[in-house]
């Protein structure tokens, strides 16, 4: 019973923290980031680029925007027409700008970034504590297989699937996990 209650309850946390990954939307940045028509107009008439660099520069002299290009430019996305706050990135997956964007994660079809990173370290976590639960109740189980203490030979190789498999999904979410831990120390991001 002691197994049952533990692992539902770690269950229930990985399904919940799942859950929150997939379906918090990412956040754009704010209204003032966009520009007016009348700005987005005299910057798309104006040929020349250094001339476009200084629209958008006095457009952002009003913003809180420290982070520039490597040429020293403002950053701007031309597929939002926005001028892009600090560590805001465009997703061509999910056709927008996210604030703090992490990366455009396929496991839960959805932006990591500001609001929703706690999120899915929480699911890392806690699927890495799910797998490790799940390897060390087995282990019990695999080791009476190898002194042939188990009769069912049907439950023999799912034994041994469910211990790999665990195993195999705790190493590399440990790596994961552990790498997404050094980025939060360092106040870092994937990109």
């Amino acid at each position: 019973v002691a197994y049952l209650v533990v692992f539902h309850i770690l269950f229930v946390l990985f399904v919940w923290a799942y859950w929150k990954s997939v379906f918090t939307l990412p956040i754009q940045p704010a209204k003032k980031f966009h520009m007016s028509y009348a700005d987005q107009e005299r910057y798309e008439n104006e040929e020349r680029p250094e001339v476009q660099r200084q629209i958008l520069a006095e457009i952002a002299r009003k913003l809180p925007v420290y982070t520039r290009t490597g040429n020293g430019g403002i950053r701007f996305c031309d597929r939002c027409q926005l001028i892009k706050p600090d560590r805001c990135h465009h997703c061509s997956v999910c056709a927008m700008c996210v604030l703090k964007m992490d990366h455009h994660c396929p496991w839960v079809n959805n932006c990591i970034g500001f609001s929703n990173y706690k999120f899915f370290l929480l699911f890392l976590a806690y699927s890495l504590l799910y797998c490790l639960y799940i390897a060390a109740t087995v282990f019990k189980y695999f080791i009476k297989y190898w002194t042939g203490e188990l009769t069912n030979g049907r439950s023999k190789f799912h034994i041994l699937f469910l211990l790999f498999v665990a195993i195999m999904f705790f190493v590399s979410l440990m790596f994961l996990f552990g790498y997404h831990c050094w980025l939060v120390s360092r106040n870092r991001s994937t990109l």
